[in-house]
């Protein structure tokens, strides 16, 4: 049976879509922004604090699954632009320093509110 997920601590959804979903056994959330729960948009960031944001808003989402970053299969990383990778890698990686999830990071043509990164994921449910 589907679930939806949704916590205070993580910017709220702002369309036709769930902060993540779950049946139980996986969860997958929408991506994630560089967007405080409070609502303050961090575009002017550097793509290292964009990075941390967004994935602070996704370990939000996923513990309030009942999911933490050890149970995280999967992660796409979408860059406005492909030439932040090494910056975007450097925080990332200090969010999954063990056994680190299989991951895809691309360039989109164009992200949400012109932010640099967005960050979805799918992991098991504890």
């Amino acid at each position: 049976m589907k679930e939806t997920i949704h916590t205070d601590d993580a910017p709220a959804a702002v369309g036709a879509y769930s902060q993540a979903t779950t049946d139980g056994d996986l969860v997958f959330t929408a991506g994630q922004i560089p967007l405080t729960p409070d609502g303050d948009l961090l575009d002017d960031a550097s793509i290292a604090v964009q990075t941390e944001r967004a994935l602070d808003n996704l370990l939000a989402v996923l513990e309030e699954a009942g999911a933490s970053p050890e149970d995280v299969l999967k992660t796409t990383v979408f860059l406005d632009d492909i030439d932040d990778f090494d910056e975007m890698n450097e925080t990332y990686a200090g969010y999954f320093d063990e056994s680190p999830p299989a991951r895809s990071a691309v360039q989109a043509g164009a992200l949400p509110k012109g932010v640099g990164v967005e960050i979805e994921a799918v992991a098991v449910v504890e």
